[in-house]
């Protein structure tokens, strides 16, 4: 069972690396594997996510709410629906449907084979690999407002579903995304926590049902980590973005790649079990 420390740590680095492209996950999983601790399981990660997405709903509330009423107004009003704000309702909705159909299909397989620590391993440096690779080609010219389509949504969407394996990353996934495309790094990223909201929302609410459940982490600890989560969140997607306006992605492709390596050496050398 997840005790008190566990979820002030675990809380912590869900909301340092959730916005971060390092994959939160994948740290929730190997840090408890390397101090020894139950893996708090996909239900736990799901749950305290909802910490970190609260962070995104509220520094980006202004936006979201034009994004929302003006959506919801162009349902009957044929002239808004040619606004920016209106067409980015339809590209969260649609950039949506891959994670959500995806996360059903592979739910099982989620909370198994994908929590393997030799794939996470793997994952952070190939992922971490085609990251540098896009933010060396990209030419960082497009923007949201002019030029994100349905077809650039959709492969946004991919993008983020890839991210159901831990390592991935959801936002280092749909960053790199962006990336390729030729969009602005913080317009990339931008769309990325957007497009994460329902995602996020969703499956922490799915998941909501397990919580104090067999096995599953307790009702106290679970809510401690995701306010914790939710503060160091808050800071973290501010600074985040303010850093990428001026920096490439290179500090976090090379943690990427040193701690997979690190990841795959510790489960090779019997240091820690590759599965739960």
């Amino acid at each position: 069972m997840i005790g008190w420390l566990e979820a002030v740590v675990l809380g912590l680095i869900q909301g340092l690396t959730e916005f971060l492209p390092i994959s939160s996950s994948a740290h929730i999983r190997v840090v408890s594997a390397f101090f020894g601790w139950q893996d708090p399981g996909a239900a736990f990660t799901a749950v305290i996510q909802l910490g970190t997405e609260a962070a995104v709903l509220i520094y980006f509330r202004k936006e979201l709410w034009e994004i929302i009423s003006t959506w919801v107004r162009s349902l009957f009003d044929r002239e808004l629906r040619g606004h920016w704000a209106a067409r980015m309702g339809w590209y969260v909705i649609v950039g949506t449907l891959p994670i959500g159909v995806l996360g059903l299909v592979f739910k099982d397989q989620i909370e198994t084979v994908f929590r393997d620590l030799r794939l996470v391993g793997t994952t952070l440096i190939v992922f971490g690999c085609i990251l540098w690779f896009a933010d060396r080609t990209a030419r960082n010219k497009l923007t949201l407002e002019k030029h994100l389509s349905f077809t650039h949504a959709i492969v946004y969407g991919f993008a983020q579903a890839l991210a159901l394996i831990p390592g991935v990353s959801r936002s280092g996934g749909t960053i790199t995304a962006g990336l390729l495309l030729d969009y602005r790094r913080e317009d990339a990223a931008k769309y990325s926590f957007l497009l994460a909201i329902p995602a996020v929302l969703a499956s922490g609410a799915f998941e909501l049902k397990d919580i104090g459940e067999g096995q599953a982490p307790a009702w106290g600890p679970t809510i401690l980590a995701t306010l914790i989560s939710f503060a160091v969140g808050y800071a973290a997607v501010a600074w985040f973005l303010k850093y990428i306006s001026t920096h490439r992605f290179t500090a976090f492709v090379i943690y990427r790649i040193l701690l997979g390596f690190l990841v795959i050496l510790a489960v090779t050398a019997g240091w820690i079990p590759a599965q739960a």
